[in-house]
């Protein structure tokens, strides 16, 4: 299967990105995908990380991290966006990368074709010891049965970085 992007010519790069948390549809940041002054989102398809990663959800806001720890946890279930150099920068916004969150390529696995395709993953590295011993999640749901509820930024006291002290060593 042709991914739909490559049917048509393009003068601006294009670029597949793997949300799996709160960006997703029917979540509380997936307003960032579709704010057309953030650029230009284009949903491709459901999709599996190829590689098992632990999905986890820590700080005191309640947020969802993927850690670089290729390997241990879950086939992740998310969303692939083909997404313009507009977009990805304020995505890069949103997750602080590089200093919070680091974009990496990886593999990830379309549902309805089984096609893999090279997509950008923000993934926690440098973490606490303590985030390997949380549940690790296949799919994240910000109202899920988990009782874990995300906490937006504009409900947050302090919304500044301190909560990377949370996570981040």
């Amino acid at each position: 299967m042709m991914l739909p992007w490559l049917r048509c010519s393009r003068i601006m790069p294009r670029h597949s990105v793997f949300v799996y948390g709160t960006l997703k549809r029917g979540e509380p940041n997936h307003h960032w995908l579709t704010e057309k002054e953030n650029g230009d989102a284009l949903f491709v398809g459901t999709a599996n990380t190829k590689e098992k990663y632990p999905l986890v959800i820590a700080s005191r806001y309640n947020i969802p991290y993927t850690l670089e720890l290729p390997g241990k946890g879950e086939n992740i279930e998310g969303e692939i966006y083909d997404v313009d150099d507009n977009m990805l920068a304020k995505l890069d916004v949103l997750e602080d990368h590089p200093k919070y969150y680091e974009r990496k390529v990886k593999k990830a696995v379309l549902q309805d074709s089984g096609e893999e395709v090279d997509i950008w993953i923000y993934l926690l590295h440098h973490y606490k010891p303590h985030m390997i011993e949380l549940p690790f999640l296949k799919s994240y749901q910000h109202n899920g049965d988990h009782g874990l509820k995300y906490v937006a930024r504009y409900l947050r006291e302090n919304p500044g970085p301190e909560y990377w002290t949370d996570v981040k060593l």
